[in-house]
């Protein structure tokens, strides 16, 4: 199947393999399940991290209070189902959401769950709270969520300030867990206590991160893994070595580029390879508070530089589909038709005539090919980021635009970026169905120009633990990250 991969920085089209897998697929208790991290994350908080690599071990030490359905391959409104909660409603005007709860979850340290922590959790993402967040990634995700009420202790009500018929969806997140009330957020970043099927055991960073099976967890026979561990290698060649040896059961999802997909498949022919489109995006991040970009005729110039097949052809083989913010058709529900997206400004397939443009732009702005722009393109320092921020600087090039790529520690990357301390950036970023609502009042200083890129992803594992239906916390759960439209 052809991935979508969406535009500027097209990024490694990212894939998965499987192991021989026995032809019984009967459940069976027991087992560790091995995997790599391509990548260290600063801590394990899951509410102040902005990647995976946090997100996907630490998901089955929590639960949220609705999840998407992990046996429908797209998700939407209708795939969401509940988790701690038992259901959900809406009022008349669309203007509170009312959740019952589970009763007789317990906490990893045997203390309660009730309806109080979920108040406190959208409380402290949202700034109310006395327990402040180191950094809160998500915090725009809620800027029309006015209070969350409780009706005693197994009931909850988010009341929002005008409809917005999505907002389940960012409550279905992989980003959205429900945090405990009594352990305050410094703890939660070393040792988070959680409601899932797993209980965290140690994070070493640079290292590994492992998990072990709830003996007491609220979904009885859950879960049929004894643990999992996970083994961080930033090293792409490295991990399929690995995998490739039998050290891992699995991939880590969406962590092959489609050589290194190809190049395991000839090392190991009798594994079981899926190429599937995912919403992960890669765009050009551009700060307008930061002259001369605060120009948006340079941005504009900026944004008609890129050859976004190039990207494609590159970094995945050719194996994707250029798209908008959301994710096209037939993987992503919300994409842009193509006659419309061609019409946007850099869209048109025409390069040769777009950077025409761009240069006289740029002539009008004082530079030509004897003067350039000199820019720091910073990124994340791991292959996903490095390798199409190689290839935008050599795209900028053509419109007199010269880079020098700043590669920055995981751990250091996202507070930059948030404290704006950038001017040029590439980012890889989730794009879901809340992003329409959400986008229409976003309030982002960033712009970008470059729109993003589709990757795909699957996963692999060895006989003995791969099982179609584990417990779907044992697994990354698929969420929707949302983040808001951008504008030039």
């Amino acid at each position: 199947m052809k991935r979508d991969l969406r535009v500027l920085a097209a990024a490694g089209a990212l894939l998965t393999v499987l192991a021989t897998v026995d032809a019984a697929f009967a459940q069976k208790q027991g087992g560790i399940l091995r995997m790599y991290s391509p990548d260290s994350p600063a801590s394990m908080s899951i509410h102040e991290e902005a990647t995976i690599f946090a997100e996907g071990p630490m998901m089955g030490v929590f639960n949220n209070l609705v999840i998407y359905d992990q046996h429908v391959p797209q998700n939407s409104l209708q795939s969401i189902v509940p988790d701690l909660a038992t259901s959900w409603s809406w009022n008349e005007d669309g203007t509170e959401l009312t959740l019952p709860l589970h009763e007789g979850v317990a906490w990893h340290d045997g203390r309660p769950f009730t309806a109080k922590d979920v108040q406190c959790t959208w409380d402290m993402l949202t700034g109310k709270s006395n327990e402040k967040l180191r950094v809160n990634p998500r915090k725009s995700w809620y800027g029309n969520l006015d209070s969350v009420t409780t009706n005693g202790d197994y009931e909850v009500t988010f009341r929002l300030k005008r409809p917005q018929p999505a907002f389940v969806a960012l409550l279905a997140s992989g980003f959205s867990p429900v945090y405990p009330c009594h352990v305050p957020p410094r703890d939660m970043r070393s040792h988070p206590i959680g409601t899932g099927p797993f209980k965290f055991v140690e994070f070493k960073p640079n290292e590994y991160i492992k998990v072990t099976r709830n003996p007491d967890y609220w979904k009885k026979s859950r879960p049929y893994l004894d643990g999992i561990e996970y083994t961080i290698i930033r090293n792409l060649s490295t991990e399929v070595l690995g995998f490739v040896a039998g050290k891992f059961d699995m991939t880590f999802a969406y962590s092959l580029t489609v050589p290194l997909f190809n190049d395991a498949k000839s090392q190991l022919p009798q594994a079981i390879c899926e190429l599937t489109p995912s919403s992960i995006n890669r765009n050009l991040l551009i700060n307008r508070d930061k002259p001369p970009f605060d120009n948006r005729d340079l941005r504009r110039a900026m944004a008609l530089s890129l050859d976004r097949q190039a990207f494609i052809d590159i970094i995945t083989m050719g194996q994707g589909d250029i798209g908008g913010v959301m994710q096209p058709a037939p993987a992503g529900l919300w994409g842009m038709p193509p006659e419309i997206l061609n019409s946007l400004p850099g869209y048109d397939p025409d390069v040769p005539k777009n950077r025409t443009e761009a240069r006289q732009i740029m002539k009008t702005l004082g530079f030509d090919p004897d003067n350039h722009l000199k820019i720091k393109v910073t990124v994340r320092d791991i292959p996903y980021y490095r390798d199409p921020g190689v290839i935008l600087i050599d795209q900028l090039q053509q419109v007199y635009i010269d880079g020098e790529l700043e590669p920055v520690d995981t751990t250091n990357f996202f507070p930059k970026m948030m404290r704006k301390d950038y001017s040029v950036g590439l980012n890889l970023q989730f794009a879901g169905r809340p992003a329409i609502e959400r986008g229409r009042r976003g309030k982002a200083k960033t712009a970008a120009v470059a729109d993003r890129t589709e990757t795909s992803g699957g996963r692999c594992s060895t006989d003995h633990l791969l099982q179609p239906r584990w417990d779907v916390s044992a697994t990354a759960r698929k969420g929707a990250d949302a983040d808001g439209q951008q504008h030039l």
